[in-house]
Order: structure tokens, then sequence, then C-alpha cells
């Protein structure tokens, strides 16, 4: 869990030899409840409209592989906003749980997975987003819808087995009359906390892992948009059709901008929200725990931890953002999505739903793809 062990200043173990004390960051009682209470607001409007959107171009037969992706993202984005007010009145309460150990558990789990789903779910958009452009022929003529299906059960396999400890597992610690979730650890046994930090470092592990795949993925693509020609994509495009050749060498330069601006919006979700956690998170696990001797053990001084801390509840704070910037990375993944959120936009004062006019267009174009050569998606695009 990504902020389980958190703890009271006051604290002192009750376990005999380990005379340990612990942290707290007293700002985070005022910065959770109040940063918390507007992604609440924000993400659960934004994902909802997602999920609108994604539903109509559903019923324009324009799902693709990607849209699945988008689907499920906006999913794990609302299981982590829907968990929100527990944790505000959890801060708010300066860290005392009141709603039961299950409620613990899960919504904690819902932060859980949140964070990795999203991560998982972000790293085969950009698997998509790198094939999209480097093989633009099997893209624009082949549906990988099943492809998009399987990859997602995967990933909700995977997470969800990775949430299970946690689901099955007592949550709640007694400190000082305080209730605290996934927090307070601090009489834990040297082998359980050893335990601890070993589960901190494999998910550290797993994210460097995904976060280099997406860096890879997205640097390829922009090498391949960056020395790509209009001439080369009138070749390709000159294979199919002579007006599919003409169209394409009339829009490359904003279609590279649009493809460049996914690639800079989906390491930009990594680089603010969870590439520090997982900087932060290691040190700041082997500090929090005080493990007294042999593996894990550190020697860092008071200032040297509470920095730790600090940092550490920042950390949080940003990882709980990724949930209203999914849809900017949607926004830039794919035309049929922007194309429709305009459209929708236009027609909104009339207080129409999906629109007629756009869904038709939208299929019609769903009709066409096989039709439809690279150049004529936009690289990099659905």
């Amino acid at each position: 869990m990504t902020e389980m062990y958190t703890a009271n200043p006051t604290a002192v173990s009750e376990t005999p030899g380990l005379n340990s004390t612990f942290l707290d960051s007293e700002f985070r009682y005022v910065l959770f409840p109040v940063v918390y209470s507007i992604i609440f607001l924000l993400g659960i409007f934004a994902n909802l409209y997602v999920l609108f959107v994604l539903r109509c171009l559903r019923e324009a037969k324009a799902m693709g592989e990607i849209r699945i992706y988008m689907t499920n993202l906006t999913i794990a984005d609302l299981l982590f906003v829907c968990a929100l007010p527990f944790w505000i009145g959890y801060y708010s309460r300066k860290g005392h749980w009141v709603f039961g150990d299950f409620m613990c558990r899960l919504t904690g789990s819902f932060f859980f997975i949140n964070t990795y789903s999203t991560i998982l779910f972000l790293g085969a958009i950009s698997v998509n987003r790198y094939w999209a452009v480097t093989r633009p022929l099997d893209v624009a003529s082949s549906d990988h819808r099943r492809r998009g299906i399987i990859v997602c059960v995967v990933i909700w396999a995977l997470t969800l087995s990775m949430t299970i400890p946690y689901l099955t597992s007592p949550a709640i610690n007694t400190d000082n009359n305080f209730n605290r979730c996934f927090e307070g650890y601090q009489n834990q046994t040297v082998s359980d906390k050893r335990q601890v930090a070993v589960t901190h470092f494999l998910i550290i592990g797993l994210f460097f892992v995904v976060f280099f795949l997406v860096v890879v993925c997205n640097f390829l693509i922009a090498r391949a948009l960056l020395t790509q020609n209009p001439t080369q994509s009138s070749t390709i495009m000159s294979r199919k059709s002579n007006r599919n050749a003409s169209f394409s060498s009339k829009r490359p330069r904003g279609v590279k901008r649009r493809a460049l601006q996914l690639l800079w919006t989906v390491v930009g979700v990594f680089v603010l929200c969870f590439l520090p956690h997982h900087v932060v998170q290691g040190l700041w696990a082997l500090a929090v725990l005080q493990i007294p001797e042999g593996w894990g053990h550190v020697g860092w001084d008071e200032n040297t931890r509470q920095v730790l801390n600090d940092a550490h509840q920042v950390t949080l704070v940003l990882m709980g953002l990724n949930c209203i910037l999914d849809p900017v990375v949607y926004y830039f993944a794919t035309r049929k999505f922007r194309k429709f959120i305009m459209a929708h936009l236009k027609r909104f004062v009339k207080g129409e739903g999906c629109s007629q006019t756009v869904t038709s267009q939208l299929s019609m174009d769903s009709r066409n793809q096989s039709q439809k050569l690279q150049g004529d998606q936009e690289p990099g695009e659905d």
C-alpha cells in the first residue's frame, strides 16, 4: 500500500527491544482534506463525462483498442475518487479512522488499485501508440479490440492479486486512542518490518520497469515522428490511394504536433504523479520502519527522517492528481475522442446528449476505417 506506514510522533513501541519513535507531518491534516476535496469534485465530473463520451463512441461503433484501455483506466480512477470522502474524513480527524476495519481495507485497496492499474494502463497506451506509429499499415487495417480486452484482463488480474493481502489482513492499528488506517506499524516485530520493506521495494521495482518501458516507447515514437518527412508519408500512402497520399501530405505538421502532445502528456503524468513518490518511497519506508539492525537498518538522524516523511506526504498528494489528469491523456490519444468532445460542447447549451449527428458521423468513420491507412488516420491516433 502506498500510504500505509506513516506513524505518530508520540507513539513509542510496545514491543520490547525495538525502542522506535515515529514521525508525523502535521501539515497533512490540512493539505489532504483540501486537495482531496478538490480532486473529488473535479475527478467525479471529469471521469463520469469520459465514460459518457466513451459510451457514445461505443454506440457509434468507434471503440478501438485504445478506447478499451481508456474505459478501464477511467473505472480505476472512479474507484479512487469514490474512496476520497473516507480519506478526507480520516485526515480531518487528525488520522483517526471511524469507518470500521473493512472500509479501511477496501478504500486503501482502491488507492492501490488506482495507482498501479493507472501505471499499467498508461504503459499499454504507450505501447499501442508505438505500434500505431511504427506499424501504420497493420494498425489501419486491423481490429485489435480482442488484444485490448486480453491486456485489460491481465492488468486487472495482476493488480487485484497484488491487493489481496491488504483486503484479507487487518488494517487498523490502535495508537494512543487513534485508529490508524494502514498506519501506526510501530509495534510490529523486526521480521514483519522487513517484510513490509521488501514489499515496498518489489512494488517500486515494478513501477520502474513500466516507467522504463514508457520512456523507451515514447522516445522511439518521438524519433520516428521527428525523422519522418511528408515525402515518406506520401510514398507509403500512394500504395493504396493517390487521394490519401495527397491528403496526408497536407497534414504532417499538425499530425506530428498532436502525436507529440500525447507523448509529453503521458510522460508528464508519470513524472509529475508517480515518479516522485517511487523515488522517495523506498527511503521513506526504511526511515519510518526503523529496523534496529541488519538488513533494512539505516542510521539517519531525526531531521533526515522528518524531511523524508514530509516529502512522502507531498508525493501522495501528487499521486492523487492522476485521476484528473488522465482525461487530458484521452484528449490527445484519439482523434475521435477530441472530435466528439468539440462537437458535443457546441451542442451542450441545447441540452442534447449523444448527438445523433456526431455518433452517425463517427459510425460512418468506423465503417470506413478498414479502407483508411495511417496518413488518413493521423499517425499515432485511432
